[in-house]
């Protein structure tokens, strides 16, 4: 079987989060000769698979065989790939099984390595990924497991493959303010205390505000605004509380206390309360480390690219490889039709994937 039969065939299974459709047990038979570590919970299955080549460091390829819901507006079933001018249309063909096809491919057919490598599967990354890497990678580390680097194969290109790897992500702090005034009538404004009128005041210092200046890889830490809302939905009477919601996609410059500052000096003088969560950490991984390095001389090799660094995007899982200081880097096929109607990837990227893994491998050093 070669790198595109594989990912033909992992397509065909209906892996909505977090069902793994039977891809799990499929791959375990395909890695024959590997040591298996298997955790599941709540519903969601997790594959660690292994081999020691040699004494040396740990190399992990990590990703997720679930997928979002197709959804509507496809022109062919989205679980039955269609191959039409090279181009392979499908559920999950970006994001992300191309990647988990052709770092499989590259590890199974792996004769010799300085180490060890590895292979860490969940089907719980699209959902609330509580019980998948996370909670596998908890597991490695308590059975002393845990790799020295991770490459994780979410599509990271943008205008051609090879154009970019992820050496980090931001993080995401997730804010809720009520601010608390006084209901009245419409007509007697000066009885009341409105709370949009109080908010209004406030909105131009804070919406879409940079928290931090950003630097060479990440971009400024901004204040985004989500949701406000307040009334009854009647003209007559004023509101007496408003609950806005909020996003902090936040570079290692910000953090939680940072914005919890910066809510207080423009909320000082208001009844307001504010919640605060962090969804995601930031981090980075050195640009010098062995992986990058490595990762871009096989990108340069395979596509003649010099691939940018880049830390943009949304969060993945490579953030739970970067809490246990396991230097993590993302590279997978261009990303342009993730979650949408007629995902697509093509033929000639998932070949050239294949071949960066397997030149990587080759020449880990």
């Amino acid at each position: 079987m070669n790198v595109t039969d594989l990912l033909l065939k992992m397509l065909c299974a209906p892996s909505i989060t977090p069902d793994d459709a039977g891809l799990m047990e499929f791959v375990q038979e395909y890695l024959e000769g590997f040591e298996v570590i298997k955790l599941e919970k709540e519903g969601v299955k997790n594959l660690f698979l292994y081999k020691k080549f040699s004494e040396g460091e740990h190399l992990c390829f990590a990703g997720h065989v679930d997928v979002v819901p197709p959804g509507e507006g496809w022109n062919s079933d989205p679980f039955v790939p269609l191959v039409k001018d090279g181009i392979i249309y499908a559920r999950g063909a970006q994001d992300m099984k191309s990647g988990v096809a052709a770092f499989v491919e590259a590890v199974k057919r792996t004769e010799s390595f300085g180490g060890t490598l590895s292979i860490l599967l969940t089907s719980d990354e699209e959902g609330d990924a509580i019980y998948g890497s996370k909670a596998m990678l908890e597991e490695l580390e308590r059975v002393n497991m845990l790799p020295d680097y991770a490459i994780v194969a979410e599509p990271t290109c943008e205008e051609r493959f090879g154009d970019a790897i992820k050496i980090g992500r931001r993080g995401s702090i997730n804010g809720t303010i009520e601010l608390t005034g006084i209901q009245g009538h419409a007509a007697y404004p000066e009885k009341a205390l409105n709370p949009i009128h109080q908010i209004a005041k406030i909105l131009p210092s804070i919406a879409g505000k940079e928290l931090d200046a950003g630097d060479e890889f990440f971009a400024p830490s901004r204040f985004v605004l989500t949701d406000i809302r307040a009334g009854m939905e009647v003209s007559n009477v004023t509101p007496g509380r408003l609950k806005m919601m909020f996003n902090v996609r936040n570079s290692t410059k910000t953090n939680m206390e940072d914005v919890e500052n910066f809510v207080r000096r423009h909320f000082e003088g208001t009844d307001y309360r504010l919640e605060l969560s962090q969804s995601a950490m930031p981090f980075m991984t050195d640009p010098q480390s062995r992986v990058v390095k490595a990762l871009d001389r096989a990108i340069e090799r395979v596509c003649s690219l010099s691939a940018a660094h880049s830390t943009a995007g949304g969060t993945s899982d490579a953030r739970f490889f970067a809490q246990y200081g396991v230097k993590t880097v993302e590279f997978g096929v261009k990303n342009d039709t993730i979650h949408a109607p007629n995902e697509r990837v093509s033929i000639e990227e998932v070949e050239k994937l294949f071949e960066v893994f397997s030149t990587l491998i080759e020449n880990f050093e």
